[in-house]
């Protein structure tokens, strides 16, 4: 099975949990997407693997048009309900692969992407699709989780995410986003980097992580450096994990 069958069984079985998630809903980064765009209203948006439809909605009443777009039929149409139910009449739902994103060169104003690249079997492929459908000048949003520049917390934190979700494939690090961007033919105008406290049990659950699984899985973060539970602030109480700190970056950056 590959990645984007992974990616579709995944986020098939668990769309709902996405569309209800807070850290997907409520998250504070979602405000600093919303308040970095340089919009007027009358721009077209796309929203690059929309998930539970949370950007997509955030941004519907601030501009003339929001395509969303997920590889995953069951998500598109958990974010289809979620965001119609919010009164949004300008949001189109398109079935799409973010590495060949189904659209014409030069279409786009703005596209966004949130908490959805760490999922992509080939990131530079979406960068270029990116890239591709944007009009020159246009903005791209991006929002996701990354990981520290030192070699033994990459590791870490990529291992535990691809236990916890087999259809994870790499949260990056910052210099390789700021690098991928630039040669894609981006210039970074603006970006922030912030943590995300993770809590043990529901990000667990959030996947459906079988019982013996997760009982291997804390194992393992048990028995993690004291450096790495250090830098990654992992809470144990009673030889059970309550929870981590990783860390994201936002950015925008403009098409030239």
């Amino acid at each position: 099975m590959d990645i984007k069958k992974d990616v579709q069984q995944q986020f098939g079985k668990s769309a709902d949990s996405y569309v209800s998630s807070a850290i997907h809903k409520d998250g504070n980064d979602l405000q600093k997407l919303l308040e970095m765009a340089m919009t007027t209203g009358e721009e077209e948006l796309l929203d690059v693997a929309t998930g539970g439809g949370h950007t997509a909605n955030a941004f519907a009443s601030g501009v003339k048009k929001v395509t969303a777009v997920d590889l995953t039929p069951e998500m598109l149409a958990a974010a289809q309900k979620y965001i119609i139910g919010n009164g949004h009449q300008n949001v189109e739902f398109i079935i799409g692969d973010a590495e060949v994103l189904p659209f014409s060169e030069g279409v786009f104003d703005i596209v966004t992407c949130r908490i959805a690249p760490h999922h992509f079997p080939n990131v530079n492929k979406f960068v270029d699709e990116v890239h591709r459908v944007l009009k020159p000048s246009g903005q791209f949003l991006l929002d996701d989780n990354v990981v520290p520049e030192e070699e033994d917390y990459d590791l870490f934190y990529n291992t535990i995410e691809k236990w916890r979700d087999y259809s994870h494939f790499r949260a990056w690090k910052k210099s390789e986003w700021l690098r991928m961007l630039e040669i894609s033919g981006f210039e970074i105008f603006e970006w922030h980097r912030f943590e995300k406290t993770f809590h043990y049990e529901p990000w667990c659950n959030r996947m459906n992580l079988p019982e013996d699984e997760k009982d291997k899985l804390t194992q393992f973060i048990l028995s993690a450096s004291p450096k790495v539970k250090e830098k990654f602030k992992i809470i144990i109480k009673d030889n059970q994990i309550i929870s981590f700190v990783g860390e994201a970056v936002i950015l925008r950056a403009i098409k030239w």
